[in-house]
């Protein structure tokens, strides 16, 4: 038999490597066929889908230098996600963390308050969260919620309200002096795509959980969110901490958008690293491995 046709064990781990990043690679695919069930694809302005996937690749890479540098130099960063029900924050935030390491960068979704943390300073639930130094977290929503959804479905005083657009101010001038970096985005979306949104939710089982009585009645209430967003922007738009307005209509275009600016906010460089060795196995010439009963394994249906 010709040598030359039988793989060596580096052409065989080489392989092995390339399996395991097309698999990297179907997760996005995964991520893509479930959002296709209301995507972008019909769109005549959408992205080439090749040229989609090669720009997130490329993004997601350097999100990848962007936490090595965050935790090289013990960076504080905070970064809001708010927008409409169905805008797609929820997308963008999947794409940002999907390849980097949830120690560094993390998400908090924090559910209505319960009756202690109503009692609370508004803020202090929040205040647990924020990162240590090397650390990101990405809240998909957050404080933000007083000036909207509370304000418009009446969950708020309007002295609650009032004294929210006093402090917020002075509390991220705050978050900011002690070293913390606060970025704030909105995902913007027009009446008719939230419509169509909402539609696709209606109509598909594996998304019908995303739609809560709460979402419902913010569709009936479009204009009331529109004159909070309005007010919510002009209130707390300050240079320590400004707002940045994502258009959402095309999904594809919003994630590739929103992290190519976030990228654009940091000094950030690649973050030397000695060689990696893989040493070898201890082995024990004495060690048994013991037999696991076959009852203990899962069935191999597939």
């Amino acid at each position: 038999m010709d040598e030359k046709a039988i793989p060596s064990n580096h052409d065989l781990v080489m392989q092995r490597i390339e399996r395991d990043l097309l698999d990297s690679y179907d997760e996005e695919l995964e991520l893509e066929i479930d959002d296709g069930r209301d995507d972008d694809e019909s769109r005549p302005d959408s992205l080439d889908r090749q040229l989609y996937f090669r720009e997130l690749l490329r993004l997601q890479g350097e999100l990848v230098k962007l936490q090595d540098w965050v935790q090289h130099t013990r960076q504080k960063v905070v970064i809001l996600f708010e927008g409409r029900d169905a805008a797609g924050k929820g997308g963008v935030i999947k794409r940002i963390t999907q390849r980097l390491n949830p120690r560094v960068c993390r998400v908090a979704a924090l559910p209505a308050p319960n009756d202690r943390e109503r009692t609370q300073w508004y803020f202090q639930r929040y205040v647990s969260h924020l990162p240590a130094g090397g650390e990101i977290v990405l809240f998909d929503r957050s404080w933000y919620n007083r000036a909207g959804v509370e304000k418009v479905m009446g969950f708020c005083t309007e002295a609650e309200y009032e004294e929210f657009f006093r402090s917020v101010p002075e509390f991220e001038k705050m978050l900011v002096r002690s070293g913390i970096t606060v970025i704030k985005y909105w995902f913007s979306i027009t009446d008719e795509e939230q419509h169509e949104r909402f539609l696709g939710r209606i109509h598909d089982p594996l998304k019908q959980w995303k739609l809560s009585p709460m979402d419902l009645e913010s569709r009936r209430r479009w204009e009331e969110y529109t004159k909070a967003k309005e007010t919510m922007l002009e209130r707390t738009h300050i240079p320590e901490a400004p707002w940045w307005l994502v258009q959402a209509v095309d999904k594809k275009k919003a994630r590739l958008n929103c992290i190519s600016h976030l990228l654009s906010l940091f000094p950030y460089e690649e973050v030397e690293h000695a060689p990696i060795v893989l040493p070898a196995r201890a082995r024990n010439a004495e060690y048994l491995r013991q037999p696991v009963p076959a009852s203990m394994y899962v069935p191999e249906t597939y």
